[in-house]
């Protein structure tokens, strides 16, 4: 595995992690300042978006798995198609599962940092 598929690989683990630990700043960090997210039935968004919607989930316990299918990296950009599956489990609710496909598009910055670009997300509920 050479260096850049390794550092694309912990850049999703530490999304997963960060992600459990309810730390949005670590995962902001993982983004492009011009990411944008697709998901079904809603207009791609950004940073900013995402922000405001990890604000309104603070209280929101989260646990899943991300696994890493196929990664080809190409000079200083880079895709992933991985298999997500999440539960969100409110304070006082039931758990909602997710699982689905992910096609994510990942930049490397002049820091030598990868961070996504672009993110098509298609899970369901399960």
């Amino acid at each position: 595995m050479s260096e850049d598929e390794s550092a694309i690989r912990e850049l999703f683990a530490t999304w997963m992690r960060a992600s459990t630990a309810g730390d949005i700043d670590t995962v902001l960090g993982l983004m492009t300042d011009d990411v944008q997210f697709m998901v079904p039935g809603a207009e791609p968004f950004g940073k900013e978006k995402f922000a405001a919607a990890a604000a309104t989930m603070k209280r929101v316990r989260i646990e899943g798995t991300s696994e890493v299918r196929e990664l080809e990296v190409k000079g200083d950009w880079a895709f992933a198609r991985s298999y997500l599956q999440v539960a969100m489990t409110p304070p006082h609710g039931e758990t909602i599962r997710r699982a689905g496909w992910v096609l994510s598009i990942l930049q490397k910055g002049a820091d030598g940092r990868w961070r996504i670009a672009r993110d098509a997300n298609l899970l369901s509920k399960v």
